[in-house]
């Protein structure tokens, strides 16, 4: 076997490539944008390169053929902020073939280590944990949009290298038309009659506004959460900005109390359900493809991609009175099926009872692993929030 650095077109058509060939029987495989993945190891358009370094690799087999690709990164801002010095190794893709597998998995220790690394997380993104985070091992149904989609065996391959599970993380699974429990109802009722709170719609002509919200809102909520990073005015105005083309302002919620910035319930359109047509490609034919397929409707599912309550306003009903707004709106509008929340960790507690409060079931599961380079040393799981 060889493995070689994707460095050229050649090697980085033959990594984009592979998974057509894994999937080539599964149905429920949705092709990823490849501009998309490209974006994650371009330094010109991925800023954890100011802080962090990537590579990956393909590999072939004695006859010439690719059987595996793999990346691996370091986060320099993150990476020390952990027992051991920690990079990350992530879309794998590999035959189901151990030797395989492992040649993978030891090029990115072998990397990772020759940068002072002493542990790896995986799969996982060189970029946001909203994106490609995670190895999928319950649900396999079709993927939203940014999320991993892997075959069964894959976990026994991490497994039997010596990954352990860091953390789990889940996402849920809610029809429009499902009602609330009627003692949830009444708290929800409280609040949305209280005229403290209000929820303003969404619009697009006051962009600013609701990035200001969105931001105060969360570096308030976030805090205590691993890694946290204040979010500045550019980064919450740029997220506002990728959402635009895509988002429905209708279910933008926000919910303000006594004019003051207190939560936000973002939901998309999942629009995994237009990107299945276009083979990963988003030439000007894609771009046409895609603009049908949603003016026709095709899109029937909404996911809640961020979710946040400040801290002076959580367990007071705020919470379940936001999903329970986010529903009425949805359920006028009638141009949704269904909804996913994710992904919540199972290190969250308050979230993971929110899920259950507003009567979610548990769709995907997903897991991050962490490899010890010195297994002598001890594995700690994850610490939940509010330990």
């Amino acid at each position: 076997m060889q493995l070689i650095p994707v460095t050229d077109r050649k090697t980085r058509k033959a990594f984009h490539a592979l998974p057509k060939k894994i999937y080539q029987d599964d149905p429920n495989w949705i092709r990823p944008w490849k501009h998309e993945i490209e974006k994650v190891f371009d330094p010109a358009q991925n800023p954890f390169f100011e802080h962090g370094e990537a590579t990956r690799w393909i590999l072939k087999n004695d006859q010439g053929e690719v059987i595996g690709r793999v990346g691996a990164f370091i986060n320099r801002e993150e990476c020390d902020t952990f027992d051991q010095p920690t990079g990350g190794m992530g879309f794998f893709e590999c035959i189901d073939d151990q030797e395989a597998a492992f040649a993978l998995f030891d090029q990115c220790k072998k990397w990772l280590a020759e940068r002072g690394m002493e542990a790896m997380d995986g799969p996982i993104n060189f970029g946001a944990k909203n994106n490609w985070w995670g190895l999928l091992v319950e649900g396999f149904t079709p993927p939203p949009y940014g999320f991993n989609y892997h075959p069964p065996y894959y976990q026994a391959l991490f497994e039997a290298y010596g990954f352990q599970t860091y953390y789990e993380q889940y996402n849920y699974y809610r029809p429009v038309m499902t009602d609330f429990r009627p003692a949830y109802k009444r708290i929800a009722g409280r609040i949305l009659k209280n005229p403290a709170y209000t929820f303003p719609k969404f619009s697009r002509k006051e962009k600013d506004k609701f990035s200001h919200a969105f931001r105060k809102i969360y570096n308030e909520a976030w805090v205590t959460h691993e890694a946290y990073k204040p979010m500045s005015e550019a980064q919450s105005k740029s997220i506002i900005k990728q959402m635009l083309p895509i988002l429905d302002e209708d279910m933008i919620i926000f919910a303000f109390y006594k004019d003051e910035p207190a939560a936000f319930f973002v939901c998309i359109p999942e629009i995994n359900q237009l990107i299945k047509y276009l083979n990963g490609n988003f030439d000007l034919l894609a771009k046409l493809k895609f603009l049908y397929h949603q003016r026709r409707g095709a899109v029937k599912r909404l996911f809640g991609i961020a979710y946040g309550v400040v801290p002076s306003q959580q367990r007071k009903g705020l919470e379940v009175a936001m999903a329970l707004h986010a529903q009425e709106v949805c359920q006028a509008l009638n141009r949704y099926d269904d909804f996913e929340m994710g992904w919540l960790g199972d290190f969250n507690p308050v979230m993971l009872k929110m899920a259950d409060i507003v009567n979610c079931t548990r769709y995907r599961t997903f897991i991050t692993y962490r490899k010890l380079f010195d297994e002598s040393k001890p594995f700690k799981r994850r610490p939940v929030i509010g330990e």
